[in-house]
């Protein structure tokens, strides 16, 4: 409850953390070519060269225009076909590659569905354009590929940012809808009352008045963009050239005062501030979703984490070898990567290692999410709060040391076995002599290597003159 900023932006960080965990990679072919197909397939440049062929095919659709010659439209259909034939044989190479796994990928089952409906376009081109939709809408369809590429594309963080903010924005954005339909509902239900039976005229016709529900709920979606109201509060307010009311006719007038204070009130409500908030709801998410990507870690960091996880640890046991921990670090992006040399880092993030010189995934992007604010001169304080974010309890969680404390125990053992080596001396020459000792002196000094900060233990050496009889 009582967090300080800081700690309530690593709060939120545990909590993106909390919510993954590394998956099991997709294990690689025994058969020889279907191997090779799947290094190819799984290679990100394959995904970009998919992404320009589509960017090809959104130039050859944007080449279409009005009454084309024939020659045209035969062109286009046969650079049709070769795109379809470029996706289709994308999908068979990776239902190839990965077998069942495909399946598994939303966007490759996206893929496979655009495909199929791209090849039953060509073979049952007349059946669909007669009883379904347009063959034409198919070849839009497959553009919307190109935002699987999205998340390749280095450059594209600003795009991803700007569609989180507005993922962000849809719960908010939803009842802000329900606000306006509401606002409708009710000024709909009142211009019926008030101008069903005005004369048409002006922003009033045969399709936009106050005659139906229907066509009354159009006609204020209209205004409450600000278009057209001009048109419409001119109908409404005529009292002049119109029928007034009899026995037989209920008249076709408008009511000026009336009609100033319906349309007055209904704009004031939907578009200066219903509208209005749907701008300050987005630019507010917005404005964090930016604050997060620049102060905080984002899912897609932590996405990227756990993608790279996956090559030092394909059977999706959440452990990798101590051993490994240097060139994982190396091989992270940024934000969250420490590029080689990094062992002296990696000391001071005081990383627990579990029985079997195993190092849990979740300690490391714990600690390397510390490291992160640290690094933005946010020093976090753990409190009892932040401790149950992240479930302490693993099934194989055991342990036994830690990055620092195996420095320190690397450390002592250096120190043993050269004692243990001057005595072995003493004992091997038979005879007392003089021996000069060293006394170990902890300090703990702060030296700054590769930019890192860590914490070391210097030897001061002394010389006693002292003999001692073995």
């Amino acid at each position: 409850m009582f967090m300080t900023e800081d700690q309530k932006k690593y709060y939120n960080a545990m909590k993106k953390m909390g919510s993954k965990k590394p998956a099991k990679a997709i294990p690689r072919p025994q058969f020889k070519l279907q191997a090779v197909v799947f290094d190819l397939t799984t290679n990100k440049k394959f995904d970009m060269a998919i992404m320009i062929f589509i960017c090809l095919n959104m130039t050859v659709m944007a080449l279409d225009h009005y009454d084309p010659t024939d020659l045209f439209d035969v062109i286009l259909e046969r650079l049709n076909i070769f795109f379809i034939a470029i996706f289709t044989a994308e999908c068979v190479l990776k239902i190839f590659a990965l077998r069942v796994y495909y399946f598994k990928e939303p966007w490759n089952v996206f893929d496979f569905v655009v495909v199929t409906l791209s090849i039953l376009g060509i073979v049952l081109k007349d059946l669909i354009a007669k009883y379904f939709v347009s063959p034409t809408l198919l070849r839009v369809v497959r553009v919307v590929k190109v935002g699987r590429v999205l998340r390749l594309v280095k450059g594209a963080r600003g795009i991803r940012t700007l569609l989180f903010a507005l993922a962000m924005s849809l719960p908010a954005l939803f009842n802000i809808c329900l606000l306006l339909f509401l606002v409708m509902f009710i000024y709909a239900i009142f211009g019926m009352s008030f101008f069903m039976n005005v004369k048409h005229r002006g922003g009033v016709d045969e399709n936009f008045n106050f005659e139906t529900f229907g066509q009354s709920m159009i006609l204020l979606f209209q205004m409450s963009t600000s278009a057209g109201w001009d048109g419409v509060l001119a109908a409404i307010m005529e009292e002049d050239d119109c029928e007034p009311p009899s026995e037989t006719f209920e008249g076709n007038c408008g009511s000026r005062n009336i009609a100033v204070a319906y349309l007055v009130s209904y704009l004031i409500i939907s578009f200066l501030i219903i509208i209005n908030m749907y701008i300050a709801v987005i630019l507010e998410n917005y404005s964090q979703a930016t604050e997060d990507v620049q102060e905080g870690l984002t899912d897609d960091d932590y996405d990227m984490y756990y993608e790279i996880w996956q090559n030092f640890d394909p059977d999706g046991t959440q452990f990798i070898r101590y051993s490994a921990l240097s060139a994982f670090l190396d091989t992270l992006e940024e934000p969250l990567q420490i590029p080689k040399p990094n062992k002296y880092k990696i000391i001071s993030m005081d990383i627990p290692i579990c029985e079997g010189d195993l190092v849990f995934c979740v300690d490391i992007l714990d600690a390397l999410t510390k490291d992160f604010f640290q690094r933005k001169g946010r020093v976090i304080d753990e409190s009892a709060e932040l401790e149950v974010v992240v479930p302490k309890e693993r099934e194989g969680y055991k342990p036994i040391s830690s990055t620092l404390w195996r420095q320190r125990e690397i450390y002592c053992a250096r120190i043993i076995q050269l004692a243990w080596r001057r005595y072995k001396g003493r004992i091997g020459d038979g005879e007392p002599r003089q021996q000069q000792t060293a006394i170990v002196v902890e300090s703990d000094g702060h030296m700054t290597k590769n930019g890192h900060k860590v914490v070391i233990h210097s030897r001061s050496p002394s010389v006693t003159s002292r003999s001692t009889d073995v």
